[in-house]
């Protein structure tokens, strides 16, 4: 049929085409050659919703409808959708309408407004990335963060674990540890005191709470200047787009949005045996104890639980770890044991294959005194102790479990209360997004939910489709001597590709700083794992020695960018440096080859 020119015969046009938008709940406008098409009609179909569809190449009149439907819509292309009256777009937007959920809005009739375009449940590391982020793209967000105390009381401010009571104040007693270590190395280098150096456990406390505390005041202004709402009060689901927020003094609050972010991380968990609520201690109250823990067991095999023992230790305590089977469950063995056995040669006493049962008060105070008696792993042997503190670092929980996520249908691991996601961070629920520790299967760790948070308010709000790489992420084990891994452990090496098809380059090393103060000689260990049938990249990388996070940084890069074992040879190093020792290494496990170094590394 030739255009219509006439004012009459467009209006006519342009009723029949709003007619049948207005009596049907779907209608798509669309081409029966067109794959596009074809996604959007299967998908409806998948939906198990009726619509209604007009093909436009199979009609008299199609060209005028579509010149007419641009004129209406300003689309030019097809499948033009409409849902219950509302026009909603091409594939591209309609497949993002049903990702994000407000297809299934619209197609129930919710094209209400809400109070925000996105609400961010959790004030951890990432949550306050993709709320600040989602705001720089022009959206209207909230940040709900509330800290239930531990069972002896402690709390803290905005800023999640990582800032309050983990990487930062984790970091920061570390290094109170490591200059102990200097100090007595100091005499060697000639450097001459005579008073005795002691530690005073407030004056480091107050100085890295307060730290802390200036940190928090600056995550809520940095949110206020973002023009980013945030509501400390604690948040639960009661509909699938509306939250109830209860605050300190118990107000409750309600409020909706399009979509939510779930950032709420994990907590410690307990032991679920006598006394241990109420007179054992947790990461989360170490950082802010008001005394000296004094002599201390550590139960638990975690990196929470060596770093934790490690800095104490090194504080000159007496610490315990009571281990009930293997070291850094998940990391290369090989490099947790050489860990293990470094704090043991300094001091830090092991309980291995024992779990205790009970725990005793037998003195109030600050400390006071505990009796903890334990069990055997392998035989009836049981066996007590008396300790001022103990600190429970058997692992974490996620938070997920009250927050209302079984009445919006967000499915969750019941073994452990992690919520499985796509690789876009999105849960079964469309709208509805996790990102960080609680996330299945997933790296624990403050960059990675940082990462997740920015990219993903970048794709929901920004027009962006990249992902967060969870491949080959860095970390470093603060242990007094530090492991850094970036990679495969040997132990997965061999289980996805076979003992054959993978070579391991070692060594011992012992850093130039170490040696005039006659310690740790080859106690520092390298190892790089590659791919044989790869053209022996690196996919595993493992350090033992100061300042690993700093060394792994770098060669994690490296890896991203499929470094092999060719290239580190290739590349020179820096001298005298503990990281030039990997474009050096030469003997394999294989070769059972001597890895001691006469002298210092390089």
């Amino acid at each position: 049929m030739p255009p219509i020119e006439n004012e009459s015969g467009k209006n006519d046009l342009k009723s029949r085409i709003q007619q049948l938008i207005d009596s049907n709940q779907v209608m798509v406008f669309s081409k029966s050659y067109c794959p596009y098409c074809v996604k959007v009609k299967d998908l409806f179909k998948e939906l198990q919703v009726e619509c209604n569809v007009v093909e436009l190449d199979l009609i008299e009149d199609g060209t005028n409808y579509q010149e007419m439907l641009l004129e209406m819509t300003g689309q030019k292309s097809v499948p033009n959708v409409f849902i219950n009256k509302t026009h909603v777009g091409g594939c591209d937007k309609t497949l993002q309408a049903h990702k994000d959920g407000s297809l299934q809005q619209l197609l129930n009739g919710q094209n209400e407004s809400y109070d925000y375009d996105l609400i961010v449940i959790g004030g951890g590391s990432g949550g306050l990335a993709c709320s600040k982020e989602a705001a720089l793209l022009g959206k209207k967000v909230m940040v709900l963060d509330y800290v239930v105390p531990t069972p002896k009381g402690t709390s803290w401010g905005l800023g999640g674990t990582c800032v309050n009571v983990g990487c930062i104040p984790k970091k920061l007693m570390h290094q109170t540890a490591l200059l102990r270590t200097a100090i007595q190395d100091a005499r060697k280098f000639g450097w001459e005191f005579d008073e005795t150096v002691k530690h005073n456990w407030e004056t480091m406390k107050e100085a890295i709470n307060n730290y802390i505390g200036s940190l928090n005041w600056n995550y809520r202004v940095a949110l206020r200047d973002k023009k980013v709402d945030y509501v400390n009060a604690y948040a639960e689901f009661i509909d699938p787009h509306k939250i109830k927020t209860t605050n300190k003094r118990g107000k409750e609050t309600f409020y909706t949005a399009a979509r939510f972010v779930l950032a709420t991380g994990e907590r410690p968990r307990y032991l679920n045996i006598p006394g241990d609520k109420e007179h054992c201690i947790t990461s989360d109250d170490l950082f802010s104890l008001p005394y000296c823990p004094g002599k201390t067991l550590v139960i638990g095999a975690s990196y929470v639980a060596l770093e934790c023992g490690g800095f104490l230790a090194g504080l000159g305590l007496d610490v315990t770890v009571m281990v009930r089977s293997i070291l850094l469950r998940g990391f290369d063995q090989d490099m947790a044991n050489r860990a293990g056995e470094y704090m043991e040669e300094h001091g830090v006493k092991f309980l291995r294959e024992y779990v205790p049962t009970k725990i005793e008060e037998l003195e109030a105070g600050t400390p006071g005194r505990l009796k903890v008696t334990a069990k055997s792993t392998g035989s009836e042997e049981v066996i007590e102790g008396e300790y001022n503190t103990v600190l429970i670092a058997v692992g974490r929980d996620a938070c997920t479990d009250k927050i209302g996520l079984d009445k919006v249908g967000v499915k969750v691991n019941p073994k452990n209360g992690k919520i499985p996601v796509n690789d876009e961070e999105q849960t079964n629920v469309p709208h509805i997004y996790a990102i960080g520790d609680i996330l299945q299967d997933k790296w624990e760790l403050t960059p990675v939910a940082i990462q997740a948070g920015k990219l993903l308010a970048r794709r929901l709000y920004g027009g962006s489709k990249a992902k967060c790489d969870y491949v080959n992420v860095p970390t470093t084990v603060f242990t007094p001597m530090e492991y850094g891994a970036c990679g495969l452990s040997e132990e997965r090496a061999v289980g996805l590709y076979g003992q054959e098809n993978i070579e391991v380059f070692h060594t011992l090393f012992w850093p130039l700083e170490f040696t005039v103060p006659s310690r740790d000689n080859n106690k520092c260990y390298a190892k790089i794992i590659c791919n044989k049938l790869d053209n022996d990249r690196v996919i595993g990388f493992h350090y033992l020695g100061p300042n690993a996070g700093e060394v792994t940084q770098g060669f994690s890069a490296a890896m991203k960018c499929g470094a092999t074992k060719e290239q580190l040879d290739g590349t020179i190093g820096i001298h005298p440096t503990c990281a030039e020792i990997f474009t050096t290494m030469e003997v394999t496990k294989s070769s059972g080859g001597n890895i001691n170094q006469s002298g210092c590394c390089g």
